[in-house]
Parts: structure tokens; C-alpha cells; sequence
């Protein structure tokens, strides 16, 4: 293998030595006069491998191999070692396109589709036709609490009031436009002198750290996607009476500060219980919806805060078989199931029949061995996301059945399963959408015999 291939800062069988030495623990394969085994995974989010009992990721000699894993900037790489009873070894490297995210050891995501999120960070507001400001948003005594708090401050003129609407495509709310014609909050020479102790109290007096109107941005939600393994198993959810609608982000949160982690914003896209200009938080541990904090600035501001959180996506937009209450798919199958999970069962395995032809139906996940007929995925044509164990991978890439209307795929993995044979069966489904698949290389080197702590 050419050595300007991605894995070449990995090629140098010394950098793995103290790690395998680890893996074979005490060894009792080559002791018997068998070759010894072991294999992994080392990826940006850290060591993936079967350790012997006592030891752990942060050894030394692993550390030292993620560090330089991490100083070649490589992706996913799957490793798997053959150390025969003399010594000699031969390690099997694979620069993989498989992403197994932290959290999710056992499930191996594919992208087929580059620039794809999950459906529900695509999602746009809905119209809530008559949305107007709450009772309690009150110009005047906004203007007046600012001004008696900040009579030194410097406003923003209506140009670039104007000039900011334009930049964000938006109309700000009213009690936006008193808070920045009372201080524009620009951190700088012309307005504070570096004087650190004014900002801090223009931050008291709104009750946040207050971005400058020049800062405004609205909430993306690519920003907040965090991976297909998750995004694909929930769904947007906002009650019919909720305040804040369960989105990833909206042209209308309109962020203008922070309370140190998360983010504060004006919404101007409320959901169906809730006020135009209401103030929510968009938290920096979630990835869906926000929480609302106050009906209006002018509440925020005067402290008359209150607390709704937004929940996640439920049935019947998101079914999960043997993981939750339900026990059948027939009792999951709904015009609007946007997700289907099921989990590992010591019963029969479960017919997709009933899920066919479902109009909302995007992602389905299941557990190696759950499904009695593969096949039947292709009754399911709305599908973005397919995660499956090998066995259904193999049914469906056999019978040229793999739903061509996925972005992403995942394959779930057994523990016992050989990870290389895994990067060898998601290389087949790259194939289908012309992706780059992996790439290979061999290491030989020797560990000494059993019990030997000899290098050469």
C-alpha cells in the first residue's frame, strides 16, 4: 500500500506494540499454541476494544495511540491483529467510512447523501395564523425600566435597526427594537472605553449577557444536529397547546444573548399557545426545541419569568416495539409514525406488513434478528434512514432490495462481531451510491513469544 494513503501515519508497527501487548492480556491463546486474536476500533471520539478485566482506555499505551492517531487527523479506522504463537504479527488496518458515534459503540452509520440532515432538522415553522404579543409586553415601561437603569447608554439608530432586519430577512419585534434604541451593546472603544464594569451592568439591567445588534443571528438548526443516530429516531412534536413550537431552529428565534451556556432568543414563530416576541431559551444540551422563559421581553427584563419545557417527539409519531410499552408492530402502525424501533425480543420475530404503504413512515431500526421477512422493508418507500444487523443487509443487498431513498444507513453490530467484516459489508452499500470506500493496509511486526516482552 502506497504510504500517502490516509493511514500512513498509523504504518509504524511500534506505535501499536505497547497497545496490543494490552489487548492480549494474559495471553492464554498463544500460552495453548494457537494464534492470538484482537481487534478494535479507534475513531475521534476515542478507543473502541474488548480490554481484559482491570484495565481501561486511559492506559498509557492506548492513550499514546489515539494521540497519534488524532495528530494524522484520520477518520473512523478499524484495526484487527493476528499474533501467531511466536511472535509474528500481522495487523489489518481499515480507513473506514463507517462512524460509530460515541454513545452507540454497536451501530456503524453510513452517509450516502452528503448535506442531508434527519427530516426534523430540515422542518420549518408552522404558521400560527393570529400569534400576536402577550398582554404583558409594554413598550413604554420597557423604555422607561432601561432608561432608568442605563442613562448612559448608547442606542442604535434607526438605520441600523433597519440595516439588522434586513441582514437576519426579518421584521424584530417591537420590544427588540426599544431594547437596542436604548443600548446597541456594542462592546467596543466608541461606546464603553474597554470600560468592563459598564457591559456588566448593561447585562444586569437586561438580565443576561446581552449580544450587540450587530451579533443577531437566528437559530440554525444544522447547528444543533448532532447525528443520524439520533436525529433520525425522533420527530418534531408540538402539542396543540404548546407555547413554543419543537423545532431544531427557526428564522424567527432571533438570539440576542446568553446566560453563559445557552442561548436566549425573541420568537417570533410561536407555537400555538404562545406569543409573538415570547422569550425562550435553546439549551445547549439539546437538539430539539427550546423552553420558554418569559411571555414577553418586557417580563424578561422586569424578571417575571416562567418555564415551560418542549418534549420530545412520542407516539404515535415515534414507535418503539419491545423497548417501551408497545408489544406489536400492529399497535404501532399510525398514519403519522414517522420513526419505528424495535428491540431485542425472545419472541417470534415481527412482520413489517402492517407498516406498508404508511405516508409519514422515514426511519426504521431493529435489532439483529427481529424482522421475519427483510424483504418487506421494501413495502416501506418513504424510507431516509435503514439501520439493520448484517444478516438483513446481506437479504436486502442479495436481492438488490437496499431502498435507494435513504441518506444514511447504519448496521448494527454484535459484539462478537468481526468489525473488518462489517467495513467490508458497508463497502457493498457505499457501492450503490458511488461512494469512497475503504481503504486497507497490512502492519507485520513481532511481540516475541507468549509471555515475551522482546519488541523484535
Amino acid at each position: 500500500m502506497d504510504d500517502q494513503t490516509p493511514l500512513s501515519p498509523l504504518r509504524d508497527f511500534a506505535i501499536w506494540e505497547p497497545a496490543l501487548r494490552l489487548l492480549l492480556g494474559a495471553d492464554t491463546d498463544r500460552r495453548a499454541g494457537r494464534p492470538a486474536r484482537v481487534e478494535g476500533r479507534v475513531g475521534p471520539h476515542g478507543w473502541r476494544s474488548a480490554l481484559p478485566e482491570g484495565l481501561s482506555p486511559s492506559e498509557p499505551g492506548i492513550v499514546d495511540l489515539w494521540r497519534a492517531f488524532n495528530r494524522g487527523g484520520l477518520g473512523e479506522t478499524l484495526f484487527s491483529a493476528e499474533v501467531r504463537p511466536d511472535g509474528r504479527t500481522t495487523l489489518d488496518l481499515a480507513w473506514t467510512s463507517l462512524v460509530m458515534p460515541r454513545g452507540y459503540p454497536n451501530v456503524a452509520v453510513l452517509t450516502l447523501v452528503d448535506g442531508v440532515l434527519p427530516e426534523p432538522w430540515r422542518r420549518l415553522p408552522d404558521s400560527v395564523p393570529g400569534s400576536v404579543p402577550a398582554s404583558s409586553a409594554d413598550l413604554e415601561l420597557l423604555e422607561r425600566t432601561l432608561r432608568e437603569r442605563l442613562p448612559d447608554a448608547v442606542g442604535a439608530t434607526e438605520e441600523e435597526i433597519a440595516a439588522a432586519e434586513a441582514r437576519l430577512g426579518v421584521t424584530l419585534s417591537d420590544e427588540l427594537k426599544v431594547l437596542y434604541r436604548v443600548t446597541r451593546a456594542r462592546w467596543d472603544w466608541e461606546d464603553f472605553h474597554d470600560d468592563y464594569e459598564e457591559a456588566d451592568r448593561v447585562n444586569a439591567a437586561v438580565g443576561c449577557e446581552l449580544g450587540s445588534l450587530e451579533e443577531l443571528y437566528s437559530v440554525d438548526a444544522a447547528a444543533r444536529h448532532s447525528s443520524w443516530t439520533y436525529g433520525a429516531t425522533d420527530a418534531v412534536h408540538t402539542p396543540p397547546g404548546a407555547a413554543v413550537q419543537g423545532l431544531a431552529g427557526s428564522p424567527g428565534w432571533i438570539v440576542f444573548g446568553s446566560n453563559g451556556g445557552d442561548e436566549l432568543a425573541v420568537d417570533l414563530t410561536p407555537g400555538p399557545g404562545g406569543h409573538a416576541g415570547q422569550v425562550i431559551l435553546v439549551s445547549h444540551e439539546a437538539s430539539l426545541g427550546a423552553d420558554l422563559i418569559a411571555d414577553s421581553l418586557t417580563d424578561f427584563v422586569l424578571d417575571r419569568t416562567r418555564e415551560e419545557r418542549c418534549r420530545q417527539g412520542q407516539f404515535p409519531a415515534v414507535a418503539r416495539v419491545r423497548t417501551g410499552s408497545l408489544q406489536s408492530i400492529e399497535a404501532a402502525a399510525h398514519p403519522d409514525l414517522e420513526v419505528m424501533s424495535i428491540g431485542r425480543s425472545d419472541g417470534a420475530p415481527f412482520s413489517l406488513a402492517p407498516l406498508s404503504g404508511l405516508p409519514r413512515l422515514r426511519t426504521l431500526t431493529a435489532f439483529p434478528g427481529t424482522l421475519s421477512d427483510p424483504l418487506e422493508i421494501t413495502g416501506l418507500t418513504g424510507l431516509e434512514y435503514l439501520a439493520l444487523g448484517a444478516q438483513e443487509w446481506r437479504v436486502l443487498l442479495d436481492a438488490g432490495a437496499v431502498p435507494r431513498t435513504l441518506s444514511a444507513a447504519a448496521i448494527k453490530v454484535r459484539q462478537d462481531e468481526d468489525h473488518l467484516s462489517v467495513a467490508d459489508l458497508g463497502d457493498e452499500i457505499l457501492a450503490l451510491w458511488d461512494r469512497s470506500r475503504t481503504i486497507r493496509t497490512l502492519i507485520e511486526g513481532n511481540l516475541g513469544p507468549a509471555g515475551s516482552r522482546a519488541t523484535r
